[in-house]
């Protein structure tokens, strides 16, 4: 049993993390500043764990807070999510990307320095591929970012690339996400983005549940089996779980570990609305909008590595992700309609 500070701990991949990381016997202390999230995310793991994790409310960027964070909590090892994480957004504000994304991670590192804690998980993207010359996407592809958020996760495992090459006894995790999707199967917590969702999950969601009018489909003339986007779309749990299997890889050996973490399986945007009409029982009206600059054509891993290093493998289904997509939006829905009832 370890003590595991969870940098961004209530956002969406950080809570499903820390329900594996106490389902693993470890002790997650949680440090957000509730940017993107709401402190109901500690009642709602309490409810799912029986365990209610420490809170540090704090930015990343606050130095003061993180060193006393690790040294009252006697913190073993570090998973770092806090960051800005939406494409489209950090083109319109790069600066605050490259404040909190890079910053953030410098001010960590420096942290852990001075503690002598040497044990971090890195969240990272396939945004770092750009895009792939082809599929499925290794981790010994070339790396290229086309926006700002791209560039602050290619910046960050770079960081850490030079950090374990020059200072020894580090043991640095960098996980390539694909594209997360569903809910903890309790239906308690799941992705809840302020406005508008950014990602197409919530998003086909909230047109289910008559929330939003319609899913834009940006693009049908691509080289795909429909002609639109192929992702590698992969179950928050599953990709929780690679977390604790990063962290008991770097626990056992020190340096580098650059892994991606996917299904192995592309989906197209159409598969994916039917999918969820399947899982729903409702029908998502889309229509066929013109292609967006930034976006590729299909993007899926090659998880083998995960496997051989960690002994990871993603086991939920498509299905599964839309399922619990949609317990989690039903349970939002009804809660909002609780709240507005009481207050109006």
């Amino acid at each position: 049993m370890a003590n595991i500070l969870v940098t961004g701990g209530a956002g969406y991949i950080g809570a499903h993390t820390c329900v594996a990381l106490m389902n693993a016997g470890h002790n997650p202390v949680i440090l957000d500043n509730f940017h993107n999230s709401s402190p109901q995310v500690l009642d709602r793991l309490e409810r799912i764990t029986g365990q209610r994790p420490v809170l540090v409310q704090a930015d990343i960027r606050d130095r003061l807070a993180l060193d006393c964070a690790l040294e009252a909590h006697r913190i073993d090892a570090v998973i770092h999510f806090a960051a800005l994480k939406a494409v489209g957004e950090s083109a319109e504000i790069p600066v605050d990307y490259y404040s909190v994304n890079i910053g953030g991670l410098l001010t960590l590192i420096e942290a852990m320095t001075s503690a002598n804690i040497r044990k971090l998980v890195f969240s990272s993207s396939a945004n770092v591929y750009g895009e792939p010359a082809s599929v499925p996407v290794r981790e010994d592809f070339p790396l290229s970012a086309g926006n700002p958020y791209g560039r602050t996760k290619l910046m960050g495992e770079m960081i850490l690339g030079d950090l374990a090459a020059t200072q020894t006894g580090w043991h640095i995790a960098r996980l390539r996400y694909f594209n997360p999707l569903g809910a903890h199967e309790s239906g308690l917590i799941g992705e809840a983005p302020n406005g508008i969702p950014s990602n197409i999950g919530p998003y086909v969601a909230k047109v289910a549940a008559r929330e939003l009018p319609e899913v834009s489909v940006f693009g049908d003339d691509y080289d795909t089996p429909d002609g639109t986007g192929v992702r590698d779309f992969i179950h928050v749990m599953d990709l929780a779980e690679g977390h604790i299997a990063a962290l008991d890889g770097i626990w056992a050996a020190p340096g580098l570990t650059t892994v991606n973490l996917g299904t192995g399986k592309g989906c197209s945007v159409l598969e994916l609305i039917h999918a969820f009409e399947a899982q729903s029982g409702r029908r998502i009206p889309y229509r066929i909008a013109p292609r967006r600059p930034a976006d590729i054509a299909q993007s899926y891993a090659d998880p083998s590595l995960a496997e051989k290093l960690l002994g990871w493998k993603a086991s939920r289904s498509l299905a599964d992700m839309c399922r619990d997509t949609w317990r989690w939006q039903m349970n939002s829905s009804a809660a909002g309609e609780e709240d507005r009832a009481l207050t109006g």
